[in-house]
C-alpha cells in the first residue's frame, strides 16, 4: 500500500494537467489510467488524445489538404494531377500522431515525478482509499477526471462497424460511398466534413429545428450556407424512429414536415452527445452523490459532497470541452495546495473545426436580447481583408457584441479561417473586461486575419475602416 497527497482517476486533458499542477506545488501524485493501445501499451491522455480532439484534427488537417489538393491547387498556379487518396497512410499519420501525444504525457510524468498506475481505478471501502489492478492506496484527496462517453440511441447500440461513435468513426478502412450523421452538433459536423472530403455522400440529421442553436445566428446561418454549398446534406427538426443495421444502415425517421422517410447508408455516425463516465467507481459504496443527469455533483470549486474528493471536466456540470477540464484540474490542485484561483466559465472559448472554423466566447445577440441586455453589434467580413483574399479563403465574418454604454465586450464569434487562433484576442480582451474600443485601438499586423477583430471592433462604433 503506498500513500500519496494526491491520486487521480484519469489520465485526460483535465487529469494528468491536475496531477502534473499537484507535483509542481511540491505534492506526492499519482494518476491512474486504464486505456491502452493496439499493442496494449498505456494510452494517457484520455478521450481528448484517444479519441476525441487529436485524431479528429489529424483527419481533418488530412482530409483538408487533399481537397485543396484536388480541387483548389489550381486557382494558385499549381497544377496537380492524378490526385489519389492512400487511407491507411492518412489514418496511420493519425494514429501517429496520437502516439506522440501519448509519448507526451507519459514524459511529463516522469519529469514531474507522478507515479503513473496503468489500470481501472475505483474507491475502496473509503473515499480515501483507491484501488487499482487488486491494490489499495491511500490518498488524503482524490480527483475524479474520469470523463465521458458517447451517448448511444435507444435501441441501436455501437458496433464501431456500422454504427459508428466518435470511436468508429475516425477509423473507417474504406470511404464509404453514403456515410449517415446522427447530430448536427461538434463531432456530427466534424466527422461529416472529414469523409465529405474524402469523397462520401454526407447526410445529416438533427433532431433540433434549428442549426448550431448553442452558436451566434449570424454564424449559424452563415454556416449552414456554406456547408450546404460544400455539398454536406442537413436535415433539421427530424425525429428518429427506427435504426436497423444489416448489409448497410437503414434509418426511419420522420421529417420537419411529419412526414415518413428513410435514409439507407453504408454506415451510421451516432452523436447525439456524451454522457459521464462514472461506471466502476464505486460512487455508491463511498456515499458519492451523483445529480439527475447521473454527473458528480459538484459546488463552485469541484468539491464533492465527501471531504478530501473532487471532480473535473467532462463528469461535471458545464461544457464537456478539454480546455474547460485543464482549467479545473489546475484550479483543484492550486485548491488543494491553500491556493485561491478562479475560472471564469464565461471566457471559455468554443471551436469546431470544420472549414471554415468557427469560434466564439460569451454571450450570443439572441442570449443578450433574451437577458435584456443593451448591446451594439460590429460586424466585419473576411471578403474585404487582404490576407484572407490573398489565402483564397474568404469566407465569413467576425462579429463583436459589446455593452452599448460601457462598450465592455460581452462576446465574439467568429466563422471564417483559422477562427481557433483568433478567437484568443477575445479571451485575453474579455478576461481583463476589455471594451470593443480597446481591440480597436491596438495596431494588428498588415496584412492579417486579425485585422478583421480590430475592424469588427471598430465596427461596433461604427469606425471600421475597410469596409
Amino acid at each position: 500500500m503506498n500513500s500519496f497527497d494526491v491520486v487521480v482517476i484519469g489520465g485526460g486533458p483535465g487529469g494528468y494537467i491536475a496531477a502534473i499542477r499537484a507535483a509542481q506545488l511540491g505534492l506526492t501524485v499519482a494518476c491512474i489510467d486504464e486505456a491502452r493501445t493496439a499493442e496494449g501499451k498505456p494510452a494517457l491522455g484520455g478521450t481528448c488524445t484517444n479519441l476525441g480532439c487529436i485524431p479528429s484534427k489529424a483527419l481533418l488537417q488530412s482530409s483538408e489538404n487533399f481537397e485543396q489538393a484536388s480541387h483548389h491547387f489550381g486557382e494558385h498556379g499549381v497544377r496537380v494531377k492524378g490526385v489519389e487518396l492512400d487511407l491507411q497512410a492518412m489514418l496511420g499519420r493519425k494514429d501517429k500522431v496520437v502516439k506522440g501525444s501519448n509519448d507526451g504525457v507519459l514524459y511529463l510524468f516522469r519529469k514531474n515525478k507522478v507515479t503513473f498506475l496503468h489500470g481501472r481505478g475505483s474507491f475502496g471501502k473509503a473515499a480515501g482509499e483507491v484501488v487499482v489492478n487488486g491494490e489499495t492506496h491511500t490518498a488524503k484527496n482524490v480527483i475524479i477526471a474520469t470523463g465521458s462517453n458517447p451517448r448511444a440511441l435507444p435501441d441501436a447500440a455501437f458496433d464501431e462497424k456500422l454504427i459508428l461513435s466518435n470511436t468508429g468513426a475516425l477509423a473507417i478502412p474504406k470511404v464509404p460511398k453514403k456515410l449517415g450523421v446522427i447530430g448536427a452538433g461538434v463531432i456530427g459536423l466534424e466527422m461529416g466534413s472529414v469523409w465529405r472530403r474524402l469523397g462520401s455522400e454526407v447526410t445529416i440529421l438533427e433532431a433540433l429545428p434549428a442549426f448550431l442553436g448553442a452558436a451566434d445566428e449570424a454564424v449559424a446561418k452563415e454556416a449552414a450556407k456554406v456547408f450546404a454549398k460544400q455539398g454536406l446534406n442537413m436535415e433539421l427538426g427530424v425525429q428518429i424512429s427506427k435504426v436497423a443495421a444489416g448489409k448497410g444502415v437503414k434509418v426511419d425517421y420522420k421529417g420537419a414536415d411529419g412526414a415518413a422517410k428513410t435514409l439507407e447508408v453504408d454506415r451510421l455516425i451516432v452523436s447525439i452527445g456524451r454522457v459521464p463516465n462514472t461506471t466502476g467507481l464505486n460512487a455508491a459504496g463511498v456515499g458519492l452523490k451523483l445529480d439527475e443527469r447521473g454527473f458528480i455533483a459538484v459546488d463552485a470549486d469541484c468539491r464533492t459532497n465527501l471531504p478530501g474528493v473532487w471532480a473535473i471536466g467532462d463528469v461535471v456540470r458545464g461544457p464537456m470541452l478539454a480546455h474547460k477540464a485543464e482549467e479545473e484540474g489546475v484550479a483543484v490542485a492550486e485548491r488543494i495546495a491553500g491556493q485561491k484561483p478562479h475560472v471564469n466559465f464565461n471566457t471559455i472559448p468554443w471551436v469546431i473545426y470544420t472549414s471554415p472554423e468557427i469560434a466564439w466566447v460569451g454571450k450570443t445577440e439572441q442570449q443578450l436580447k433574451s437577458e435584456g441586455v443593451d448591446f451594439r453589434t460590429g460586424m466585419f467580413p473576411f471578403s474585404a481583408n487582404a490576407r484572407a483574399r490573398v489565402l483564397g479563403d474568404t469566407t465569413g465574418l467576425v462579429k463583436f457584441l459589446a455593452h452599448a454604454k460601457t462598450d465592455e465586450i460581452l462576446g465574439v464569434h467568429i466563422i471564417g479561417p483559422q477562427a481557433s487562433e483568433m478567437i484568443a484576442e477575445a479571451v485575453v480582451a474579455m478576461e481583463f473586461r476589455g471594451s470593443a474600443q480597446d481591440i480597436g485601438m491596438i495596431c494588428h499586423a498588415h496584412p492579417s486575419l486579425s485585422e478583421a477583430m480590430k475592424d469588427a471592433a471598430l465596427a461596433v462604433n461604427r469606425r471600421a475602416l475597410n469596409i
